[in-house]
């Protein structure tokens, strides 16, 4: 079971934790410091800043909100930092052919921004041909269908960091949880590890909602949902995982499929794994 000790105790986020000390198939764990999952950075504070930067050396952010939600949201304190670099992976389609964050916080970029957009900002059912499946199943594959260049980007991102990497979305739990599912399977997680890493988010979820309350950028989608529907299961993305194993041969297929084949998996794996 993941050590629930891996949560970082930042004042200006509410769901960060490092991805090191995950159990592996056949022993073994994941190495501290190399991946953090958060939600998103926007009010860190300076002592946060000091201990991401220069103490747990974060070199890398990979930022997996949409064009809009940067813009929106303005430039976070670790974007003045010129030893961090950002890269910028939405994995949801929208206007504007952004890929680096730099082109999204333009204010003279063209972003095209639709009435509709706030609807990008948490899960949709946009996976076509699932429509058994349940609203955050099918938001996930929706993901890695529409979203699967910049998926297998956002990996690639990592897996180059030279130093520690923090991949971010809003709330840090679904396009989150899907690439770090992604990223501890290929590093040979095992499998109920990976659902109960994702899982995990449940403990934080409220400070989740109150934080993204406050902003005018998710108020509105955080007044219409209740906690529990924002609230991440484990079945969730143990049934996205189960999906993947019937129609892909697994993640590690999926991502082969999709140009991140083994030699890439590898430096990956590496990253997590090798002290």
């Amino acid at each position: 079971m993941p050590d629930t000790d891996r949560w970082l105790a930042l004042q200006g986020t509410a769901n960060t934790r490092d991805l090191g000390g995950l159990p592996l198939v056949g022993g073994g764990a994941t190495v501290p410091g190399r991946v953090l999952r958060s939600d998103d950075l926007q009010e860190l504070t300076e002592q946060d800043v000091h201990l991401l930067v220069d103490e747990l050396g974060v070199t890398d952010v990979v930022d997996l909100r949409t064009s809009a939600e940067v813009r929106m949201e303005g430039r976070g304190p670790l974007r003045g930092l010129p030893g961090v670099r950002h890269r910028h992976f939405t994995l949801i389609p929208e206007a504007g052919e952004h890929t680096d964050v730099f082109a999204a916080e333009d204010p003279q970029a063209d972003v095209d921004l639709p009435s509709d957009w706030v609807e990008t900002l948490l899960p949709r059912a946009v996976a076509a041909g699932d429509e058994d499946e349940t609203p955050a199943v099918k938001s996930y594959l929706g993901y890695l269908s529409d979203g699967a260049e910049n998926v297998v980007g956002a990996l690639r991102a990592v897996a180059a960091a030279p130093g520690a990497a923090v991949v971010h979305c809003a709330a840090g739990k679904d396009r989150t949880g899907v690439v770090c599912a992604l990223a501890q399977s290929v590093a040979g997680v095992e499998r109920e590890a990976v659902v109960e890493d994702y899982a995990l988010t449940a403990e934080r979820i409220q400070g989740v909602v109150d934080k993204l309350s406050a902003r005018s950028t998710y108020a509105q989608d955080m007044a219409r949902r209740d906690v529990a529907s924002h609230t991440p299961r484990a079945e969730t993305m143990r049934r996205v995982l189960d999906l993947l194993d019937e129609r892909d041969g697994g993640p590690l297929g999926w991502l082969t499929a999709h140009g991140f084949g083994p030699e890439e998996q590898a430096a990956l794996r590496d990253r997590l794994t090798r002290p």
